[in-house]
This record gives C-alpha cells, sequence and structure tokens, in this order.
C-alpha cells in the first residue's frame, strides 16, 4: 500500500514532465524529416540520418517555449498544487499505514512476512479474541462481527443503500441513446465530498452524523445548505474541467494506448461497471468478497451478452473484415518480399490500423459452432451475482435485458468513454440534477441512521433486520413491519442477510432475522422432500454443464448447472426412471434438495463449543461429505478455500431458491408451472399475471417522494409542540 502510493505520486510526475517534454522541447519538423538538418554550419543541408537529439531542442530553449505559454504556465501551477495535496495525503497515510503494521504484528501476533498466508476470517476471529483480553473498544465487551463489517463499510453501505433506493441521480434518459446509467470515479468522488468527509459534509467526524441532520425540524435549513453546497461543488468543477481533462486524456493514452496497438480486441472485453459494483454488492460486503463473486459470475455474464448477435451486423463484419484482411495481406507479402517498403511513408500506419480493422470486425462474428440458451445462461449470472430485476425473468433474450445487463457489465471501451467524459458531465449534474434531490438526502440520512454503541453511526439497512427493513414480496411477510418508504429494493435485506449469516456462521443475527432465517431452513427442508435427491442431481453435473455450454463440470459451476438443467430433464423425460420424481420439478425445488444435504450454519452461530482459535471458521461440514468437488480438486485446495467454495455455492443455491420463490409469489401458480415455464422458456400464461395488481399499489406508494414520511413526521411534532405549549 506505501509503495503504490508512492509510485502514484511519481507517475503524476513523469505524466506531466513528459506531457510537458513533447509539447515544448521536440522539433517535430526534424522528427518527421520535414526539414534538413545542418550539421557542419555550411551553406548546403546536410542529408544524413536524423536522430534522436537531432530533433531535441536546448534546454535553455525548450525553457523559453515553456515560458512563452501562458496556458501551460497555468496547467504547471495546477498540477504542482495538485500534486502537493496528493503529498501530504501520502504522507498521513504513511504514517496510518505504519500504525496498522504495529498492530497486525504486535496485538494481532501476524508477522508482516506471513500475512498472505491468514484468510481474513483468521484476522477477524483474532480480532474478537483481542477485544476479550484488552477491551480496545471501551463502550462493549464483546466485539461482533457485523460491528466490524460497520466500522469498514459505514460509507459503502449509505452508498449502496441510496443507490437502491434509486434516491442519487444516475439514471437518464437522452432523446436519442434512451435509458443511460451514468456513474463514473470522478462523479463518485464528488458524491462521497459532499455526503462523508467534505468540510460541508453530513458527516461531522468518520463515525457521526452532524446533531442537525438527526432534528426533523431543521430538515429544510440543511436541504438548502446542502444544495448550496452540491452547485458550488459543481462550479468548482466546472472551472477545474480543463485541467482535470487534459489529465484524463493524457493518463488514457499513456495507459492504454500501446495496449490497444498489441490486443485491439482488449476495447471489446468487459467489465463490471461502477454501477453494477453498487447496484450487486451486499450490504456489509467487504471488497475482496465482491470481487470473489463478481469474478466467478464473469464468465456466464460474458457467454450471455455474447449469445445476442445481429445477422445484419454479422454480414457487414464479414466483409469489412474480408476487405481489410485482403489489403492487409498484400501488405504483408511485400514487405517479406522486401523490407524497403517499410520506408514507404504511412505504409507502417496502415499495416497497423487494418489489423485493428480486422480484429474488431472478428469479433462481431460469432462462433457458427456454439448453441446458445440465453434463459439458462442468465440463471447462471444469477447465481453469482444474486440480483437480478423481476421483469429479466422469462425476457432473457429479448435487447431490453441486453440493455439493461450492459449498464452492470460494460465494454472496456464505454468505461474509458465514460471516464473521459466525466469531467465535463460531472458538474452538469452536481449543479442541475443533485440540488432537487437534497432534501430526500437529508431526510435518508435522518430516517435510516441509527447509532451503535462502540461503532457510532451507521446505516439501519446495514443492521440487516427483516422487521424494520424486510420486503414482504421476499418471504418477510408476516414477519416484518417496514412501509414501503422502509423497505430495501430487490430483496437487498433478505439476500444481504443470507449472505452475512453464511460468511459469518459464528454471528448471532437479531431474533426477528433469526426468526427468518430459521422459517427458510424449514421451507427449504419441505420443498426438498419433492424433488429428487441431491446425490442423483449431483451425478446429472456433466450433462447440465453440456447443456448449459460451460467448459468444465467443476464446482461450485458443475452444481449450478446441475441444479439448472434439472427441470429441463424432468420436463423431456430424460431423467424419470425414478416414478417417485416422474413428475416436472422445479428450480426450486431442486435448488432445495440440494442445499438440504448441505451442512447449513443458517440460522445464527454454529452450536458447538466456541472455537477462538484463528484457524476456526465454523462447523460446517467439509465437500468430502457433501460431494460437491472433485477428489483432484479436494487435493489441491486448503481446508480454508474448502470452506470458501461451499459457501460460494450454498449462496449461489440460495440465490436462486429466494428468486424462484419470489417469482412464484409475484406470478400466482403453483411451484410446478413455474418451474417448468423457468426451464423451458414457454410464453407466460395468462394466470401469471395475478400479481400485476400489487405490483400496481407498491408502485402507487414509490410514487410519493421520499420526503413525504418525514413532512408528515415534521407535522406531527409541530402539532405535539402546540399542544404542550
Amino acid at each position: 500500500m506505501m509503495l503504490s502510493d508512492v509510485f502514484e505520486l511519481v507517475q503524476f510526475l513523469f505524466v506531466v514532465t513528459f506531457s510537458t517534454f513533447l509539447l515544448c522541447c521536440v522539433e517535430y519538423d526534424v522528427l518527421f524529416a520535414n526539414r534538413p538538418l545542418n550539421h557542419t554550419g555550411g551553406a548546403a543541408p546536410d542529408r544524413s540520418k536524423v536522430t534522436l537529439p537531432d530533433a531535441i531542442l536546448p534546454a535553455p530553449q525548450c525553457a523559453q517555449r515553456i515560458r512563452a505559454s501562458g496556458w501551460i504556465i497555468f496547467l504547471l501551477v495546477m498540477a504542482a498544487v495538485f500534486w502537493l495535496y496528493r503529498l501530504v495525503k501520502v504522507l498521513c497515510s504513511l504514517l496510518s499505514y505504519w500504525e496498522i503494521r504495529t498492530f497486525y504484528i504486535k496485538a494481532l501476533n501476524i508477522p508482516s512476512e506471513g500475512l498472505c498466508n491468514y484468510s481474513w476470517q483468521e484476522v477477524q476471529a483474532r480480532l474478537i479474541s483481542l477485544q476479550r483480553q484488552q477491551q480496545m473498544c471501551v463502550h462493549k465487551r464483546e466485539l461482533t462481527e457485523l460491528d466490524i463489517y460497520h466500522r469498514i463499510l459505514r460509507f459503502k453501505n449509505y452508498m449502496v443503500a441510496m443507490l437502491n433506493k434509486s434516491l442519487l441521480p444516475v439514471r437518464f434518459h437522452l432523446p436519442l441513446l434512451g435509458p443511460i446509467v451514468f456513474l463514473t470515479q470522478g462523479l463518485k468522488y464528488n458524491l462521497e465530498l459532499l455526503l462523508f468527509w467534505g468540510p460541508g459534509s453530513l458527516f461531522q467526524n468518520k463515525w457521526s452524523l452532524r446533531p442537525q441532520c438527526k432534528r426533523a425540524g431543521a430538515r429544510r435549513e440543511l436541504a438548502q445548505r446542502l444544495a448550496r453546497t452540491m452547485v458550488l461543488v459543481g462550479l468548482a468543477n466546472l472551472l477545474l474541467c480543463p485541467c482535470v481533462l487534459v489529465w484524463q486524456l493524457l493518463y488514457a493514452f499513456f495507459s492504454y494506448a500501446e495496449v490497444i496497438k498489441r490486443e485491439p480486441g482488449s476495447l471489446g472485453a468487459r467489465r463490471w461497471s461502477l454501477y453494477g459494483r453498487h447496484y450487486l454488492r451486499h450490504f456489509n460486503e467487504l471488497n475482496h468478497e465482491l470481487q470473489a463473486r463478481l469474478s466467478r459470475g464473469y464468465k456466464p455474464a460474458t457467454k450471455y451478452m455474447n449469445s445476442f448477435t445481429s445477422p445484419l451486423l454479422t454480414v457487414l463484419a464479414k466483409n469489412i473484415g474480408f476487405f481489410a484482411g485482403s489489403i492487409l495481406a498484400v501488405l504483408i507479402v511485400l514487405t517479406v518480399y522486401d523490407e524497403d517498403v517499410l520506408t514507404v511513408q504511412h505504409i507502417l500506419t496502415a499495416i497497423t490500423l487494418l489489423g485493428l480493422v480486422v480484429t474488431v470486425a472478428r469479433s462481431f462474428i460469432p462462433d457458427e459452432h456454439t448453441v446458445w440458451c440465453p434463459e439458462q445462461l442468465l440463471q447462471r449470472v444469477l447465481a453469482h451475482v444474486h440480483y437480478m430485476p423481476d421483469h429479466w425473468q422469462g425476457n432473457a433474450s429479448r435487447s431490453e435485458t441486453r440493455s439493461e445487463m450492459a449498464q452492470l457489465f460494460q465494454y472496456k471501451a464505454v468505461f474509458i468513454l465514460e471516464e473521459l467524459l466525466s469531467p465535463i458531465l460531472t458538474p452538469l449534474i452536481l449543479i442541475f440534477a443533485l440540488p432537487s434531490r437534497a432534501l430526500d438526502i437529508v431526510d435518508f440520512f435522518r430516517n435510516f441512521t441509527v447509532e451503535v454503541v462502540g461503532v457510532g453511526d451507521i446505516c439501519s439497512f446495514a443492521q440487516l433486520d427483516i422487521r424494520n427493513h424486510g420486503n414482504p414480496q421476499w418471504l418477510s411477510a408476516g414477519q416484518t413491519e417496514a412501509s414501503v418508504y422502509q423497505q430495501a429494493e430487490n430483496g437487498k435485506t433478505e439476500l444481504s442477510l443470507m449472505h452475512f449469516a453464511i460468511t459469518n456462521p459464528r454471528w448471532q443475527p437479531p431474533p426477528q432475522s433469526e426468526l427468518f432465517l430459521s422459517q427458510l431452513k424449514e421451507k427449504v427442508q419441505q420443498d426438498a422432500a419433492a424433488a429428487p435427491p441431491a446425490q442423483r442431481i449431483l451425478a446429472e453435473g456433466p450433462l447440465g454443464a453440456s447443456l448449459l455450454s460451460d467448459d468444465s463440470a467443476a464446482a461450485p459451476d458443475g452444481l449450478l448447472a446441475s441444479v439448472l438443467a434439472r427441470p429441463i430433464f424432468s420436463a423431456s423425460g430424460l431423467v424419470s426412471r425414478d416414478r417417485r420424481f416422474a413428475q416436472p420439478c422445479s428450480t426450486a425445488s431442486t435448488a432445495a434438495s440440494v442445499l438440504a444435504s448441505l451442512a447449513s450454519p443458517l440460522p445464527g452461530p454454529a452450536r458447538g463449543p466456541a472455537a477462538d482459535s484463528p484457524g476456526c471458521h465454523s462447523d460446517r461440514r467439509l465437500p468430502e461429505e457433501s460431494l460437491l468437488l472433485s477428489e483432484s480438486r479436494l487435493r489441491s485446495l486448503s481446508r480454508s478455500a474448502l470452506i470458501t467454495e461451499v459457501a460460494s455455492a450454498e449462496m449461489s443455491l440460495h440465490a436462486i431458491y429466494l428468486h424462484e420463490l419470489h417469482q412464484q409469489q409475484q406470478q400466482g401458480p403453483g411451484p410446478q408451472a413455474v418451474g417448468v415455464w423457468m426451464a423451458t422458456g414457454a410464453p407466460k400464461p395468462p394466470s401469471m399475471t395475478t400479481g400485476s395488481a400489487a405490483r400496481a399499489s407498491q408502485a402507487q406508494h414509490r410514487e410519493m417522494p421520499l420526503g413525504g414520511w418525514a413532512e408528515e413526521e415534521e407535522e406531527e411534532e409541530d402539532e405535539e409542540e402546540q399542544t404542550t405549549t
């Protein structure tokens, strides 16, 4: 971390210095041989070969050019100010890093050279044990896993919650482009500056909100002040736009120019967008946990996006590739025959550009031997990323679904373009779009902030409390008291609770959340009784993997392939040897059968004796007993890696299971009909639209502004004050 910060300073200094040198210290007419050199100083010019020193100006002449350009001097001054600011931050960070290093060595007894051998669970176990001995947090006797996550992810949980409630203006509808999502690193930096750590932010320090943010009577005044701050920050961004834009262009050029020349297809590679990382992130999910989960979903997401092909675009790409490849082949043959062809002006440029055109054209030509199953591919994506809008179910082959998926899983070229446009668009969003949300943002922080002893102010959604933030449409009916305003969207509370309980099996959930986990486990056991045994489902892994165009049947992909393919096998009669399970079974019941075979830690912590040793994670049964991994795979993994793989597979199955039950609740028919419809991708029967009335009712509630609840609250407080007077 220290080395990375130091090299970041050096990298910034190099980009500024090298760019200035290229602008002011190089004689390009000499470099391009547009002007003959006179080495001897005589009347006749010397026609000898040009060297690099010939094209570089002397230092005095270079300095004179720099002083003559006021624009360059302004940019250099701004760069120097920013570099000094970064230097001060790096020096402060170095002190913090040294304290962290000392804490790990002396308090946690983890040496620096052996740190890479410890998992996060082992570090967390040592931290909890240390709290019992030394009382680092003086307000609490016991430090829980949730407390640790709250301290680390305090601000990230707020960002995830605000995006989940569609509070931040990141979605726009443009006349020609249609609906788009715009969230860049620059916009995210400014939002965090305004809300969390800036001079006029809502937080007064790293752990508590300003007192006036918690009073309903000061909401309008605070919102007006926040709106003014947003406009001022937007104007500051607008003034700095030229400097930031120049830096973005230079950094992008130095970072990607060589990669594009060497691998032009890299621009067509995909990556999870910044918005996608927030949309798909659970409450209380650390960075390395999120990265591991999205990395598992990268291949199925790529296959799903590649399953969409345009016949028109394919024909155009084939012909463009043919013409460009023909010219390129002739030029290559000529250069092989005589190397002097390379000395012809622009011939090397033509070869490079033609190679780029051929590579890009080939990327639009699909593999003619591949058969795609969009519905099953999208289910595999859901198994890893855990979140998906309801209207994607059954519509995986529609272009609208692909467009929305592209907002989460974007091209690298789109990412680069958005970052280049960020200095221009971010000020406009801060000045025109964000101030109108100031009152809703203030209400959000007041209504959804709770103070935890020993931790400080945190987002209440991060408490994973089903009673306060559960959604009745996600199996929380009868257990939650939350209004539509208080409910998390897309089952975020339920899935986050499940993920945290599986990742931290010794954590003790709140009573209502523990009741939800217990009832979910009972529901799994009931549905498992109507499905084939887990051993039979796992034995069909290779067939399911083949059906879903997977490269291998290794766990957990082979397990997920078996679960997702089982309804298709059942409906087609491929696996109806046992009469007890001859009828079609749904994906939910199949997932429940496999889940029931696992030694799940849900609900709550393991009931065995407490394990204070750092190497003890949970009492979860290892894959040797649950048949998840092959024998060769077992030998190649350590115990911590085995537990991680089993936990990942278990969470994937729970995500599939919960989404299936949610769809059944939304659509109305029994689980068998829904399972067959999901497996075959058949048109939705008329009876499946019975949940539209409930959705329309909720849509009416969602149209209310977020501040409506707060205004009613304020009116009630005013009435109480008048009554008291």
